[in-house]
């Protein structure tokens, strides 16, 4: 079998690779072992506004223009929806965090996407005294569908395989590369938090952070917009809420954990006074970096094979616009952005 491209790793980089793939007619074949879960546990929000500072996300209107775009195709080739508009309310703590929201909606960049009005609290279970602020421009991906359909959507062509990628069968010669009987002239690798037992990328400074996600039923609560303090609540529908998410370091297995459980509640009960019923919980590891940029470019002696990840806590929205960048590298030779370029972390 002859292929362009090999891809290993199917969440949102892989896919959002494979997009740039099929756009320009390239035929490829997907490595994914489901033992990332990244992606399928992500709340899957896009916001282009960093809420702890008030300042805009790095290339956020670029950033949403390409993923609002790549996730409208995909509802019309799948006949599925994915893209949930709904605003965020950011919890106001203080009359200064108010103030600071009026100074930053005034800015140009950030005038677009912050609404200058204070909403006030009209709902008796939620405690805000100092009302919120609105987001524009945000909503969720329904990440959970978009993986589903579209593995299921590459395995009836035969381009998906569900193993796990054996580096011991992998061949490079020259400008070929070899994987059992599949050969291709590129390797992609977007294989999230285990590329630090991937022998061509080990190297690279991804940070690896567990994050647990609880999904609540609360038949009280009653609001259409997701609520963002210090943990967000993002409305499903038929009184369900996702509340999330907790960030730990040490422990990296996926399973769920009463720790977690029990800071994300502590937090949520500070936040709402109505009753509720956790009704699931998950665990995944997210890729980051410490920079907060992701990891993008080729190997520094293997330059057909090459790195696309690192997306972190935004991936749904960043996640096609690095793929594009790193496609436009590999095809047309056009220079990566510094800021998201492997070679960042040479040594000198």
């Amino acid at each position: 079998m002859e292929v362009d491209y090999i891809i290993v790793g199917c969440g949102i980089a892989g896919i959002s690779f494979c997009e740039q793939l099929k756009k320009h007619h390239k035929t490829f074949v997907v490595f994914d072992d489901n033992s990332q879960q990244s992606s399928s546990v992500a709340g899957g929000l896009y916001n282009p506004v960093v809420l702890k500072r008030f300042t805009p996300v790095w290339k956020c209107q670029e950033q949403l223009q390409l993923a609002l775009q790549m996730y409208h195709r995909l509802e019309m080739e799948f006949d599925v929806k994915l893209d949930y508009k709904i605003p965020v309310y950011r919890k106001f703590a203080s009359l200064e965090e108010q103030n600071d929201w009026f100074a930053a909606s005034d800015k140009p960049n950030l005038s677009e996407y912050l609404s200058s009005a204070v909403i006030k609290n009209d709902n008796k279970y939620i405690d805000a005294p100092f009302g919120f602020g609105e987001v524009k421009e945000t909503g969720r991906i329904d990440v959970k569908t978009l993986l589903d359909v579209y593995k299921t959507s590459l395995s009836k062509q035969g381009l998906f395989f569900e193993i796990t990628f054996d580096y011991q069968y992998l061949n490079i010669e020259g400008i070929c590369i070899k994987y059992k009987d599949i050969q291709a002239k590129q390797l992609v690798f977007s294989d999230g938090f285990s590329v630090k037992q991937n022998p061509f990328f080990n190297h690279l400074p991804l940070v690896p952070a567990k994050g647990e996600l609880l999904t609540i039923y609360a038949p009280d609560l009653n609001i259409d917009y997701v609520l963002k303090s210090a943990i967000f609540l993002i409305p499903l529908g038929n009184h369900l809420y996702i509340v999330g998410a907790t960030y730990e370091w040490k422990d990296l297995t996926h399973q769920i954990t009463d720790v977690a459980k029990n800071e994300l509640l502590d937090k949520l009960k500070k936040l709402i006074n109505c009753s509720f019923e956790v009704v699931n919980q998950v665990a995944g590891i997210r890729p980051t970096v410490k920079d907060r940029r992701p990891l993008v470019g080729p190997h520094p002696n293997h330059k057909n094979i090459y790195v696309l990840n690192g997306l972190g806590t935004r991936g749904v929205m960043i996640g096609p616009y690095v793929a594009k960048q790193l496609f436009n590298f590999i095809e047309y030779n056009h220079p990566l952005e510094a800021e998201i370029d492997i070679k960042r972390f040479e040594k000198a």
